[in-house]
């Protein structure tokens, strides 16, 4: 089961909330007046709302850049049994809204990850942030340590990756050859022919069919390349070892053996953080969550489990 809560960000922005699993027993709590379910209830419905941190921990769950909050749904479904979990869609992604003179910086998408824990009554919440999520997830931790109470951060490198970088994404999107006429075609470039792909990977090929929807000509991605560019290029400049230091919450780092976090810079910013913990996961590329989700789950309960613990 997926519950939409619809929640506002910064600057008005409407983003899409997705509550996995069945929602915890106890008494009713009334949602915020903005919020709207998707599937017609409305405020003071049972199951969701501000009061259900009180029953159960909270969990904000944050994909990467051209990710949507399905792409969590395992996770989010064996966090369930024993603590309220949500994954947002971020703005420009997924069901959330995506209006063409929208500010992509990371101050918004940080206030949304604030709004989402305020609004959805989730706070103190472990944050899980998958690449830029992680990066919005400790940059919150950072700046409001009153909503955080522990952060797994997933392949997500905190030093500068600098201006080739963007122009390497700049081209890679330029290569796509949109439309995809069926959803094969799109598994298939991304799992098999895509350049970037250095052997076939299904699991890839998966995560990039979950992001396109049916246009009248093909298969689109349901977010707008050039707002990825612009949200990309908002960190790719800079380095974050800075605000990684102010995270005082326990953190996990933890990154896939041929993932894009080196283990040498992953175990420094373990040292970095004050109370840093590390872990990686075999067989796995950058979607460690998506490629390895036993493993995955394996590297992260214990440290969820202390941090969680009644």
């Amino acid at each position: 089961m997926a519950r939409r809560i619809d929640v506002t960000g910064a600057g008005g922005v409407r983003l899409a909330a997705w509550e996995f699993g069945d929602p915890p027993k106890g008494e009713p709590a009334a949602l915020l007046p903005e919020q709207r379910v998707a599937d017609g209830t409305r405020a003071g419905d049972p199951g969701i709302g501000p009061g259900d941190h009180d029953r159960s921990p909270g969990v904000l769950l944050l994909h990467g850049l051209m990710g949507r909050a399905s792409h969590w749904a395992s996770t989010a479904r064996w966090l369930s049994e024993r603590h309220r979990a949500i994954a947002l869609d971020q703005r420009g992604h997924g069901q959330s809204g995506k209006p063409s003179q929208a500010a992509f910086t990371r101050e918004a998408y940080v206030e949304d990850a604030e709004a989402a824990l305020e609004q959805l009554g989730l706070a103190p919440a472990v944050l899980i942030g998958h690449a830029m999520g992680a990066l919005t997830a400790w940059q919150l931790a950072a700046r409001r340590p009153d909503l955080v109470c522990g952060l797994v951060i997933c392949d997500m490198r905190a030093s500068a990756l600098g201006a080739a970088s963007q122009r390497e994404w700049a081209d890679w999107f330029k290569s796509w050859p949109l439309p995809f006429a069926t959803l094969a075609d799109v598994r298939k470039w991304f799992g098999e022919d895509d350049p970037w792909v250095e052997r076939p990977n299904p699991a890839r090929g998966e995560f990039y069919a979950e992001v396109m929807h049916e246009s009248p000509d093909g298969w689109r991605p349901v977010f707008e390349p050039d707002q990825m560019l612009r949200s990309r290029e908002t960190w790719v400049y800079d380095a974050h070892w800075e605000e990684l230091a102010q995270v005082r919450c326990p953190t996990l780092v933890v990154r896939g053996l041929d993932g894009e976090l080196g283990r040498a810079e992953a175990q420094e910013m373990v040292r970095v953080l004050p109370r840093g913990q590390y872990a990686e996961v075999a067989d796995a590329g950058h979607l460690v969550h998506y490629d390895q989700p036993e493993a995955w789950r394996t590297a992260i309960e214990p440290f969820l489990d202390a941090v969680l613990a009644p």
